[in-house]
């Protein structure tokens, strides 16, 4: 069973304000998969429709077209087995009370949830431990620091054991220490099997937390893969840097098919992007019979494939 699954998927909404009298699509036949026990991306800009897409899956906005299912429930035929499959987690202060205590909010959450007695207790108290919250149970969230209060609305989105976890821009405004416990956490969420769909515009996250990344731009898919072949989707052969590169190697280098760009790095780096493997071996022996000795290869990064596909808009890649 496909842990969430969309076909068509259509979110129509008024036309804005202005000449266009065409409806605004956030989303545009939006077609996604993702698998039992897998952590998936969605990046693309502000406006793309990740977080509309979040929102039909949580069973808190109607499609106007296409199906949804979480773990094989339909959004609009099943609502109440959808919520109960799944664990909301947004960036910001959404979702907490700032007056209750640590303890005091998850219990509210669990209650409506409907747990209660020892299940409930036992629950939190485990929560508590996973977190690193367990010192913290009497703490007012509104005394508690950005990072703790993502750990609490977590342990929030965890309190009902839900199977599928939607993260919507978890990381927003957390420094770095507070971000790498967070993808510590998220490890744990592998281990236990559970599937995460985690929305983000930081580059170096997706790609040190997801199994598979889908890029989305104006509504729709543009491409699904696993991160370790995204980078195929810019050049079928690894990217070659050099360094110590002569002036005449570079023009060389520029002249050969198949080459998709040479870009100049400074002190004499170059960076060669190849279109074929066999464009890539020929800058190689190109490189090593000019004398150049300081030559790596890998991959295209994320980020790079993110660029080529959408651009700059709304990309960050946080430290």
């Amino acid at each position: 069973m496909t842990a969430v699954r969309t076909r068509g998927l259509t979110r129509a909404y008024p036309a804005r304000k202005g000449t266009d009298t065409r409806p605004h699509l956030a989303l545009n036949g939006f077609d996604l998969s993702v698998e039992p026990g897998e952590v998936h991306g969605l990046l693309g800009p502000n406006g793309a429709g990740k977080t509309t897409l979040c929102r039909i899956l949580c069973t808190v906005l109607l499609p106007t077209g296409g199906t949804a299912e979480v773990l094989g429930h339909d959004v609009l035929a099943e609502p109440d087995a959808v919520r109960r499959s799944i664990g909301i987690v947004f960036g910001g202060e959404r979702g907490l009370y700032g007056r209750l205590t640590v303890v005091q909010n998850l219990r509210f959450w669990g209650a409506l949830y409907g747990l209660s007695g020892r299940e409930l207790r036992d629950r939190v108290g485990l929560l508590l431990e996973r977190t690193g919250l367990a010192d913290r149970t009497d703490d007012r969230v509104d005394t508690m620091s950005r990072g703790m209060k993502q750990r609490l609305h977590i342990a929030r989105g965890l309190v009902h054991d839900p199977r599928v976890l939607i993260l919507d821009e978890p990381t927003i405004g957390m420094d770095p220490v507070a971000a790498h416990a967070f993808r510590e956490m998220i490890e744990q969420l592998r281990t236990d099997g559970r599937t995460v769909l985690l929305t983000t515009h930081d580059m170096r996250e997706a790609e040190a937390l997801c199994d598979r990344v889908t890029l989305v731009d104006h509504g729709q898919v543009i491409v699904s893969e696993p991160v370790a072949r995204i980078g195929s989707l810019l050049a079928p052969g690894d990217r070659i840097e050099a360094a110590d590169v002569p002036d005449e190697t570079v023009r060389a280098l520029r002249e050969l098919p198949g080459i998709t760009s040479v870009d100049l790095l400074g002190n004499g780096k170059v960076r060669v992007l190849p279109s074929t493997e066999g464009a890539a071996a020929q800058a190689l022996r190109l490189l090593v019979g000019s004398g150049v000795t300081r030559i790596s290869t890998t991959p295209p990064s994320l980020e790079e494939v993110y660029l080529s596909l959408i651009g700059d808009r709304g990309m960050a890649v946080r430290s």
